[in-house]
């Protein structure tokens, strides 16, 4: 039976071999390569631009990468804005609705046009009922505001000393809003123990719908003025 021998490879006449496909390459005559130098040429070149290809891409993805990590801290502070916004909703309301009752209290408290004569009466009475003597009570030019009406009335009552505080004590409790400015107190000259008490008696009251209207054509007036303006 006969038997095979094993190859043997003979690695000095291959490495012989491959040299000598280099020897004598004129780098400036590519024609005139072996095919060795050739595809080792083909081969550097390949992979040359494989290489800058590569680079190119991680260059775009970095820059990517980067994009996003900026776009990811924006969004994240974006939502920490918002979800102390909505921790402090329920708050929010609260504070909202605490508002809403104490402004519906002073609207209470505010009279309507018709019902402006029956206040000027409670003040009138608040100082009958003192037993003071009015020598003035001479309501002024009222004056609108945005949402209320001012009435500023002039008063000047004469009488003793406790009655004085106690009207200015009773004007002070009316149910309406009601405020004193302007208090001068004096001695009447030949009345012991009598003093006079000059002041400017505000009153208020909510606006009608007609004044209401009124108000607001005269803010879009005014706007439109403003706006028209060089």
């Amino acid at each position: 039976m006969a038997t095979s021998t094993p190859t043997k490879f003979d690695f000095a006449r291959i490495q012989e071999s491959i040299m000598s496909q280099f020897r004598g390459t004129d780098l400036n005559d590519p024609g005139s390569w072996k095919s060795l130098p050739k595809y080792f040429a083909y081969a550097l070149v390949t992979l040359t631009i494989v290489g800058l290809l590569w680079a190119f891409w991680l260059t775009n993805s970095r820059d990517t990468l980067l994009a996003e990590e900026v776009k990811e801290t924006d969004l994240r502070t974006e939502y920490s804005k918002k979800l102390a916004k909505a921790a402090n909703l329920e708050a929010l309301k609260k504070q909202r609705t605490q508002v809403m009752q104490y402004v519906t209290e002073l609207e209470k408290q505010l009279p309507s046009k018709a019902e402006m004569d029956a206040l000027l009466s409670d003040i009138n009475q608040a100082g009958i009922g003192r037993k003071l003597q009015f020598d003035l009570f001479k309501p002024g030019q009222v004056k609108l505001q945005d949402y209320y009406a001012e009435l500023p009335i002039a008063v000047k009552v004469t009488g003793g000393y406790h009655d004085i505080g106690s009207f200015v004590a009773d004007v002070a409790d009316l149910s309406r809003i009601v405020t004193l400015t302007n208090l001068s107190v004096t001695p009447v000259t030949g009345r012991d123990g009598i003093l006079s008490l000059e002041a400017t008696t505000n009153t208020f009251r909510y606006l009608d719908s007609e004044e209401l209207a009124t108000q607001r054509k005269a803010k879009a007036d005014k706007a439109k003025a403003a706006g028209a303006k060089p």
